[in-house]
C-alpha cells in the first residue's frame, strides 16, 4: 500500500515542479520571457515586467491574455496563472495600462509616464482615442518630436510624416499640419517634455482611457461602454449619450448577456440595460466595471468590499478588486525619493511596430471610423481618417502562437473627462467606432466587423430586447419577480424590525426583566436544592435503618442473656 501512495503521489510531484513558458508582450512591441510554475500567482508576472523596467508606480498597469474565444481578460493578480489560462502553453500576454490616471500630471517618475505616452500612442494608432482635426494634429506632432527630435530640412525630406503611421488613416492635409506644428512649435522640446505635452492634450479628450465594450442596447442600437476616473460612460454614433458618475452608480451587475447599471440621475432611480455577444464577454465588462469603481471611487482599499453579480434568488459570480486604489496609488507616487531610473526609449527605426508600420508590413484590420453626416470631398480631404486600412490584418493575426498572441495589438483604452456632466455630448465630428480586433471582444472586420458579434441565427440579442419589450408575457413575468422580490425585502425587513422590536422590549423593560431574572433563580434554586437534598435523604434512610437493626439485634440479645 506504500508503494501505491509513492506511485500515486510521484506524478503530481512533478507536475508541480514542470515550468510553463510565458512571453510577454511590452508595449513597445518587445517582448520578455520567464517561466513559471502551476502554482504561481498572476502578480508574479506584474513584478516581473516592472523590475524589468524598474517601474515603482504599478498600480496603474495589468497584463491582458486571450482565450481560444478570442475573449480578452485582465489577469487576476491573486490567483494561480495556470488556473486562469485557457490556451494551450507555452503562454503569451500583454502588458497595458489597465487604470489610465485621472491627473497624469501627478505621476511623479518619466518612467512611468513614458509608458503611459505608449499606451496613449496605441490609442491613437488604433482608433480608440477619437479627437477632432486640431488635437489629432497636435497629438502626431508630439509623437513625432518625440520620436524625431527637432524638424531638420536637411535630414526630413517633404513627406517624411509619411513615414509614421499614426492613426488609423491619416490625410495629406493632417500630415501637412502634423509637418508645421513639428517645424514651429515643438522645436528645441526634448522626448520626455513632447511626450509630456501628449499627455495633457490626451487627458482632456473625451474618450481619453476608455476600454470601449460593444453592445446593443434595448432597441439593438450599437453602443460602446467604458469605465474611467469620473464614471460609466455611453458612445453612440459620435456622440456619448451616458455619464453616470461612480458616486451615483448604485451597482453593476449581470445575468446571461446581459448587463445592469443601477444608478441615480436627478434624483431618480435609473436601470440601464445592454446585451453583449457572449455570456464571457458580459462577465468580462461587469468585472471590469467592478474593478474601475473601486479603483477611482474608493478612498481606501480596505472599503472595497466582494460584489455579487446577480440577485438573492440567484447563485451569481462573486468577485472582489484586489489592489490599491487611486489616492493610496498617487499618496505613494508623492513619497518616491530614489533616484529616477534611465528611460530607455525606442526612436523610430528602433522600434518593431514602427519599423513594420514604414513598410506597412503591419497592417491593422480595421473597422473604419466614418464620419457622422455625409461628407463633402473636402471633408474627405480633412479628415484625418482617410487612406486604405480597412479589410487588412495585423501581423499578429499571423500565424499566432498557442495562448492567444494575436493580444499583442489588441488594448484600447479611452478614458473619460472627468467635469463634464451627464447627458449628450459630441465627442467629435467623426462616429466612434474603434478597430474591431482591437476591442476586448475581437471579431474579423472582413467578416462583419462589430455587428458580427450580435448575429446569432438562434438568439440575436437585438431580437431578444425587442421581444423583451414587446411580448405582454415577459413583461408579466418581470413584474411577477419584481412583486416577489419586494414581497421578499419587505418580509425580511418586517422580520428583522419584529425581532428588534421584541430584544428592544427585554431590554428596555425593567419589569419584565426582574421577572425574568427572578424565575431564573428560583428554578436554579431548586433544581440546586433537589440535587443536594435528595442524595442526603437517601443517605439518612439507609442510616436509619442500619440504626434500627442494631437496636432490635441489641434487645433480642438481652432477651436471651434473662
Amino acid at each position: 500500500l506504500r508503494m501505491k501512495m509513492l506511485r500515486f503521489r510521484s506524478p503530481s510531484l512533478r507536475s508541480l515542479d514542470q515550468e510553463i513558458q510565458v512571453t510577454i508582450r511590452l508595449l513597445d512591441d518587445s517582448e520578455i520571457s520567464c517561466c513559471i510554475q502551476r502554482e504561481t500567482k498572476g502578480q508574479f508576472l506584474v513584478d516581473h515586467v516592472c523590475n524589468h523596467y524598474s517601474l515603482l508606480e504599478k498600480d496603474y498597469f495589468g497584463i491582458r491574455y486571450v482565450d481560444p474565444e478570442k475573449q480578452r481578460h485582465w489577469l487576476e493578480p491573486n490567483k494561480p496563472i495556470v488556473k486562469q489560462m485557457k490556451s494551450q502553453q507555452p503562454y503569451t500576454m500583454c502588458f497595458r495600462v489597465k487604470f489610465y490616471p485621472h491627473e497624469p500630471m501627478k505621476i511623479k517618475e518619466e518612467l512611468t509616464r513614458y509608458l503611459l505616452y505608449l499606451q496613449l500612442k496605441r490609442d491613437v494608432y488604433h482608433g480608440r482615442l477619437l479627437c477632432p482635426f486640431a488635437d489629432a494634429a497636435y497629438l502626431g506632432a508630439c509623437i513625432v518630436q518625440a520620436e524625431l527630435g527637432d524638424f531638420d530640412q536637411d535630414e526630413h525630406p517633404p513627406d517624411y510624416i509619411q513615414d509614421f503611421k499614426l492613426f488609423p488613416k491619416q490625410s495629406l492635409k493632417l500630415e501637412r499640419k502634423i509637418i508645421d506644428i513639428h517645424k514651429n512649435e515643438l522645436r528645441g522640446q526634448c522626448s520626455a517634455l513632447a511626450e509630456l505635452h501628449l499627455l495633457q492634450r490626451a487627458h482632456n479628450l473625451e474618450t481619453y482611457g476608455v476600454d470601449p465594450h460593444p453592445c446593443k442596447d434595448f432597441t439593438g442600437s450599437t453602443a460602446f461602454l467604458g469605465f474611467t476616473a469620473t464614471g460609466f460612460v455611453v458612445f453612440q454614433g459620435n456622440k456619448r449619450i451616458h455619464l453616470l458618475k461612480w458616486a451615483d452608480v448604485n451597482k453593476l451587475k449581470f445575468e446571461g448577456k446581459t448587463f445592469y447599471v443601477i444608478g441615480i440621475q436627478k434624483e431618480k432611480k435609473l436601470v440601464l440595460t445592454f446585451h453583449t455577444s457572449t455570456p464571457a464577454a458580459c462577465k468580462h465588462l461587469w468585472k471590469c466595471g467592478v474593478e474601475n469603481q473601486a479603483f477611482y471611487k474608493c478612498a481606501k482599499s480596505s472599503q472595497i468590499k466582494t460584489v455579487s453579480s446577480s440577485n438573492i434568488f440567484f447563485k451569481g459570480s462573486r468577485f472582489r478588486y484586489s489592489g490599491r486604489v487611486a489616492k493610496e496609488v498617487i499618496e505613494a507616487s508623492s513619497k518616491i525619493q530614489r533616484e529616477p531610473p534611465e528611460v530607455h526609449r525606442l526612436h523610430f527605426g528602433q522600434s518593431r511596430s514602427f519599423n513594420s508600420l514604414s513598410h506597412k508590413n503591419l497592417i491593422i484590420n480595421m473597422e473604419p471610423l466614418v464620419p457622422a453626416l455625409p461628407s463633402t470631398n473636402e471633408y474627405e480631404e480633412t479628415s484625418w481618417l482617410e487612406g486604405s486600412a480597412l479589410g487588412q490584418r495585423k501581423e499578429e493575426e499571423a500565424p499566432t502562437r498557442a495562448g492567444g498572441e494575436a493580444e499583442g495589438q489588441e488594448e484600447d483604452e479611452e478614458e473619460e473627462k472627468e467635469e463634464e456632466t451627464s447627458g449628450v455630448l459630441t465627442i467629435s465630428e467623426l462616429v466612434y467606432n474603434p478597430c474591431a480586433s482591437m476591442l476586448p471582444t475581437p471579431v474579423d472586420d472582413g467578416q462583419g466587423g462589430v455587428d458580427l458579434l450580435f448575429q446569432s441565427p438562434i438568439q440575436s440579442p437585438a431580437r431578444l430586447l425587442r421581444e423583451l419589450h414587446a411580448d405582454p408575457d415577459i413583461q408579466a413575468q418581470l413584474v411577477a419577480e419584481r412583486v416577489r422580490d419586494r414581497a421578499f425585502e419587505r418580509a425580511r425587513v418586517v422580520g428583522r424590525s419584529m425581532l428588534g422590536s421584541g430584544l428592544r422590549l427585554l431590554t428596555r423593560n425593567e419589569r419584565v426583566n426582574t421577572c425574568v431574572l427572578s424565575a431564573v433563580r428560583l428554578i436554579a434554586m431548586v433544581i440546586g436544592v433537589l440535587l443536594v437534598a435528595v442524595p442526603m435523604l437517601l443517605l439518612l434512610l439507609e442510616s436509619d435503618i442500619d440504626y434500627v437493626d442494631t437496636c432490635l439485634l441489641n434487645i433480642s440479645f438481652q432477651n436471651h442473656g434473662h
